[in-house]
């Protein structure tokens, strides 16, 4: 089956400038734009002088409007998905829509383009070779407490999304995650008209946001740097040397083993794993 073509359109976060010559050729042309707030999406279209079909695509939206969108791309024609802002599929339903489209035999066309995600980090000052995006954490529960908790300990720079309401509680539970002097940079309402950029200390950050709710407009995107690198411990350092060293001598792991537990005062079963990791 072939029909018609799934194109993941990736539209501006604000500046209507930032949408490629391309994007703005294929949503002058496509007969149907699949789009998460038909409202917002129906701006940009008429700012293109573009006439889509539009149908609505979101969150919350049942199998039915899936179904539709199959359904006009089994007919020959082709589909254009949009978000509110940004790339389709980051942190919002476009995924499963692609994923059934793909199931169905239809061919997809990812059109790249704003992200919230790399646009914050491109301005952070943090590596970004490696990164780990966990978007809007839940409110309340063991899962945010298990996600801010791995940022305490993650080495790579980590990026969130977040309501402007909830910026602040998101910076108290990260500084107690991660330490007040961790830095990070809330980059928000970027590339709007009021777009802001503030970088500093998880605590510093706290600070100056801690006249409330009203302290904060637009939608936000939290950076945090990753954690530093442990030294390792000194007792640790010395008990490997002085594992190597038994070993070296021709004593078995086992009694290597009862000899680093009794000298530096360690559970047995720590100075066994040591023991047995330690080369001969």
């Amino acid at each position: 089956m072939r029909g018609g073509t799934l194109y993941v359109v990736a539209t501006p976060l604000g500046h209507l400038g930032d949408l490629t010559a391309r994007a703005a050729a294929l949503l002058r042309a496509v007969p149907v734009v699949a789009a998460e707030d038909t409202r917002r999406s129906r701006i940009l279209l008429q700012h293109l002088d573009a006439r889509p079909r539009l149908l609505s695509y979101h969150a919350h939206s049942g199998s039915g409007a899936t179904e539709t969108i199959l359904s006009v791309l089994g007919s020959g024609e082709d589909v254009a998905l949009v978000t509110d802002a940004g790339t389709p599929g980051i942190s919002d339903p476009g995924a499963a829509l692609v994923a059934r489209v793909r199931a169905a035999g239809h061919a997809i066309v990812p059109l790249p383009g704003p992200s919230a995600v790399t646009t914050a980090l491109s301005a952070a000052g943090f590596p970004a070779d490696r990164y780990v995006f966990l978007g809007f954490v839940p409110r309340k529960g063991a899962e945010r407490g298990r996600l801010l908790e791995r940022a305490g300990r993650e080495g790579w720079t980590t990026v969130y999304f977040e309501a402007p309401g909830r910026v602040r509680e998101l910076l108290e539970d990260l500084a107690a995650a991660c330490g007040e002097d961790r830095r990070a940079v809330v980059a928000r309402e970027l590339t709007k008209m009021h777009e802001e950029l503030r970088a500093g200390t998880l605590g510093e950050l706290l600070t100056f946001y801690a006249e409330g709710e009203d302290a904060v407009r637009g939608e936000c995107t939290v950076v945090v740097e990753g954690a530093p690198e442990t030294a390792e411990p000194e007792d640790e350092g010395r008990m490997k040397r002085a594992a190597a060293r038994l070993i070296a001598a021709g004593i078995s792991r086992r009694e290597t083993a009862s000899l680093l537990a009794e000298l530096f005062g360690v559970p047995r079963n720590t100075a066994y794993k040591l023991a047995v990791e330690t080369k001969e």
